[in-house]
């Protein structure tokens, strides 16, 4: 049960954020949309260091092997997998009118919610991978560990859930369907996450190679869409002091709880 409840967690997040859209009239100020990205990117980045990075390297040690070679694999392998799906599915960025991804007659709302749904992936798995290194009793991967940091990734969905249901709305879709559209892109993360733990439930030995895959992939998502769309438009700081806060927030989060 404690594992549902931290699977969920950062579904949770998104659904609150998504649910935003009754609450706020008009579309997103651009300051306060460019904030929030920066503020996520910094909570994955730190994420990705000190929940499974750095993890991933101290459990290499400790199993005899070269420490630095399983992170820094699955890392790569975590880049290049998001790059192929970032190829392959169809979706919109914010404030884009070019889809990426194989031509497809798609409406833009849906492309919109694919391109969120698209790295909400890795965070699914990088939770789901802490759970799974917790429900196998690795010492390097606590329980306490696996809940912060769905606790770290549901602060960050919440700005997230704003950012793709308000665009919707502003498409015309009604308040209800954008709210429902948000919470849809969310969904991937816990099914993503039970996904992973059932994978590598009995297969520590790849468990390195895993949390940094995880990472690697959340990485791609922050260089190649978050940080571009919190500095696009009018040049402006606000994406970077959002970076900043985020990480020192998700940093004290997994050292004082983790």
């Amino acid at each position: 049960m404690k594992v549902f409840i931290g699977l969920m967690i950062p579904f949770l997040g998104t659904a609150l954020g998504a649910s935003m859209v009754f609450l706020m009239k008009n579309k997103m100020n651009k300051s306060l949309e460019k904030l929030l990205l920066g503020f996520a990117s910094g909570v994955m980045i730190a994420a990705s260091i000190w929940s499974l990075l750095i993890p991933a390297i101290e459990m290499s040690e400790e199993q005899g092997k070269i420490a630095w070679m399983p992170a820094s694999i699955g890392f790569l392998l975590g880049i290049l997998f998001l790059l192929v799906l970032d190829s392959l599915i169809p979706h919109l960025h914010l404030e884009s009118d070019k889809p990426e991804g194989i031509k497809t007659k798609l409406k833009k709302t849906t492309m919109l919610v694919f391109a969120v749904t698209l790295h909400n992936i890795p965070e699914g798995m990088a939770v789901g991978v802490t759970f799974a290194g917790a429900l196998i009793g690795n010492s390097k991967i606590t329980m306490a560990g696996a809940f912060t940091l769905a606790l770290g990734i549901a602060i960050q969905n919440f700005p997230e859930g704003a950012i793709i249901s308000m665009p919707l709305k502003g498409e015309g879709v009604s308040k209800i369907k954008a709210f429902i559209y948000g919470v849809l892109s969310g969904i991937v993360e816990p099914i993503g996450a039970a996904i992973t733990i059932l994978l590598t439930n009995s297969i520590i030995e790849v468990l390195p190679y895993l949390l940094s895959f995880a990472a690697g992939a959340m990485i791609y998502v922050v260089v190649e869409e978050l940080i571009p769309e919190s500095q696009a438009g009018e040049h402006s700081n606000i994406g970077t002091i959002g970076v900043s806060i985020g990480f020192v927030i998700m940093m004290i989060l997994d050292v004082a709880l983790g």
